[in-house]
């Protein structure tokens, strides 16, 4: 198990091609915009289908 270890460190330290800071921040806004609008759509759908299936309750009853 130590060995493992060892060896994911060195593979993170020397290995892995860390983004820079300024590509970080602007693939974290795209993300962020991204999970906003998603959520938006998925609001607006929801609450479409909560609407006709009351409008079909309604009808029905």
């Amino acid at each position: 198990m130590i060995d493992f270890i060892k060896g994911a460190y060195y593979e993170f330290v020397n290995h892995v091609t860390w983004p820079k800071w300024n590509v970080l921040q602007s693939a974290t806004v795209v993300v962020a915009v991204a999970t906003l609008i998603l959520a938006l759509f998925l609001y607006g759908v929801d609450s479409l289908f909560s609407e006709a299936i009351n409008g079909l309750y309604k009808i029905l009853k």
